[in-house]
């Protein structure tokens, strides 16, 4: 169920697990599928959480699982035991592999988007020159070698009506594609290394979008 009703200081509050992630959280969530509000019963309270993937700066829905006041104890850990790649690292690595593909001299970067359920990949980038152009940069000087980034390569690929998408790149977007992230509707971003100026990050954080350095399984299942 994407909705469930709990019993909470003597009344019933509808939890709807998606508002969770939504930039829009504290209001209505345009992404449930319930009729009635998610504020509905007075609202989404807090309850402990454990994080499926064990990263507990991973609050995408998908990764948050509620526990009951009644169950959580000191022994009761805030992760859960991680037997197989979770999809976030699935995808990061997808968009490693897409970074061996870039031309770019300097740094090579790749980037999936997919849905907000991690169920369908909606596009795919790479940085390099425009279609039809030489596959090298356009000058050797940092910051102007002319190649599309790969964010950019994504975002004009994918729908842009389609609400709260999940981005995985191989390293922090600049403060252009980070404002072109918040502009298609991008609720969640997953980096492996920090971008050498930390602009972008603020764009993300101004904007509401959670952004994630995920490193924690980078050396496991290889």
């Amino acid at each position: 169920m994407l909705a469930r009703y709990r019993r909470s200081s003597g009344r019933l509050r509808l939890s709807c697990r998606w508002a969770l992630h939504s930039p829009m959280r504290g209001r209505r969530s345009s992404t449930c599928r319930q009729k009635s509000s998610c504020l509905a019963f007075g609202g989404i309270d807090t309850m402990p959480r454990k994080f499926k993937d064990g990263v507990a700066e991973n609050t995408h829905a998908l990764n948050v699982v509620e526990i009951p006041d009644d169950l959580m104890d000191s022994g009761n850990p805030s992760y859960e035991a991680v037997g197989r790649p979770p999809l976030y690292e699935v995808y990061m690595r997808m968009a490693e592999e897409l970074a061996k593909r870039s031309t770019c001299a300097r740094l090579q970067v790749g980037t999936v988007l997919t849905d907000e359920y991690l169920e369908h990949v909606v596009s795919i980038g790479f940085n390099g020159n425009a279609r039809g152009f030489p596959n090298r940069c356009d000058s050797d000087e940092v910051g102007k070698c002319g190649c599309i980034h790969s964010e950019m390569n994504a975002l004009v690929k994918s729908p842009g009506e389609m609400r709260n998408k999940v981005a995985f790149i191989t390293a922090s977007p600049c403060k252009m594609c980070a404002k072109l992230i918040v502009q298609a509707n991008v609720s969640h971003v997953f980096y492996r290394e920090a971008y050498r100026r930390d602009e972008g990050l603020r764009v993300l954080e101004q904007a509401s979008v959670v952004a994630v350095q995920y490193t924690r399984w980078r050396d496991e299942w290889r």
